[in-house]
């Protein structure tokens, strides 16, 4: 069967993302920020707080591959500080999840040729994306290295609660595509999330040997391995 469509991962395969969510720097400057809209936590109770509250929203989604929603996280920290307007504290959700973000985040790029490679393959593949994020971090990290016009569509995992190697995810994405899974190829940098979770569901596969991602998982094997991502290109010919 002719191949049709491309899943890519994006974090580790197509961006270079390094973050460091241990920084007190991040607590510190979310609990001075709460001081303007009428909240005065300590720095260490934010992070206890936040950290007590993903563990709860785990727990209580019963999922598997349990993802977690920030802004979901941040809303009902809120909530306990008082702040009874849902509108605003759902926009001051937000921003606290992406000050949380910004602060955290130490290196944000592409990894080389991945323009090219995809200049390439979307005149003749559709091309999604299946991601195991945040919206909120996503979408604006997407357009920031100028990858928002080439996916449709873009699944991300935490608006559905559970994360890959879930089969539903890359469901997600080919039933919106209307393409069988023997019509897509899952590029991805992690064994396991990426390749594991896209061969469950009878996805040919390509494994990009990336900095980030785990490269081995028992009995899984990938259809074709890009040591670079210019290789994806190979790997995409190889494959169809």
């Amino acid at each position: 069967m002719a191949t049709k469509g491309i899943l890519f991962d994006l974090y580790g395969t197509l961006i270079d993302i390094e973050t460091d969510e241990s920084l007190e720097e991040i607590y510190r400057a979310i609990a001075n920020y709460l001081t303007y809209h009428g909240v005065y936590p300590h720095r260490w109770e934010v992070r206890d707080r936040y950290y007590e509250i993903m563990k709860h929203q785990k727990e209580e989604g019963g999922e598997r591959y349990p993802e977690i929603d920030v802004e979901a996280i941040w809303n009902s920290f809120l909530r306990h500080e008082g702040i009874k307007a849902h509108l605003a504290r759902r926009n001051l959700a937000t921003s606290l999840a992406q000050i949380y973000r910004a602060i955290s985040r130490k290196r944000l790029q592409l990894y080389p040729d991945v323009e090219r490679v995809l200049n390439e393959l979307r005149t003749t593949y559709r091309m999604a994306l299946v991601s195991d994020a945040q919206p909120c971090y996503a979408l604006p990290e997407i357009k920031a290295v100028g990858l928002e016009d080439y996916f449709d569509p873009i699944i991300i995992s935490a608006q559905y609660g559970f994360r890959k190697p879930d089969t539903r995810l890359f469901g997600k994405a080919l039933a919106i595509m209307k393409l069988r899974p023997a019509e897509v190829i899952c590029v991805g940098n992690d064994m396991y999330r990426d390749i594991f979770g896209a061969s469950q569901l009878g996805l040919k596969t390509i494994l990009v040997d990336s900095n980030q991602g785990a490269k081995s998982h028992e009995n899984v094997t990938p259809d074709y391995f890009a040591r670079r991502f210019e290789d994806v290109l190979k790997g995409v010919k190889a494959l169809t």
